[in-house]
């Protein structure tokens, strides 16, 4: 079974956030098979308490219609916080889909009674890329939504 292309962009956004120093998470979201935004955690990049990979993607998306969020899919390398599954509530966007949830699990349980469409793929470069980072940066991960 190949990997989802929209979860390969995520992972690039990962990588990208890691090389500019951050924590390696990405998203995108796609509507109608195309991708309207991408992005990835820049809290540390922009000194932000919460630019989330999912908040930068949605951001970096622009303003959207009801509609179309009715219709899109959240895709992110790791499993959406509380923060970020407001948001997925807050605009309605039905499907989610997460690089791995080994690392962090958010409120997946809450999203599903709420009607969201989760699905968890448990991608192993995901589960390596948050791994090493956590290894190697845990000051930085424990400040947000670590231990």
């Amino acid at each position: 079974m190949t990997r989802d292309a929209f979860l390969d962009v995520a992972i690039e956004e990962a990588r990208l956030g890691l090389s500019e120093g951050g924590i390696p998470i990405g998203s995108v979201l796609v509507i109608d098979g195309r991708i309207v935004g991408r992005g990835h955690n820049r809290r540390v990049q922009r000194g932000s308490a919460v630019l989330h990979a999912e908040m930068d993607c949605l951001e970096n998306a622009g303003r959207l219609k009801a509609a179309d969020y009715r219709r899109a899919t959240l895709y992110s390398t790791l499993s959406p916080c509380d923060m970020c599954s407001g948001t997925v509530l807050l605009y309605g966007i039905p499907r989610v889909v997460a690089g791995e949830n080994r690392t962090f699990r958010g409120p997946e349980d809450y999203l599903r009674s709420r009607g969201v469409d989760i699905l968890v793929v448990d991608d192993s470069e995901c589960r390596e890329l948050m791994k090493e980072f956590i290894e190697a940066r845990p000051e930085v991960w424990n400040e947000d939504i670590g231990e």
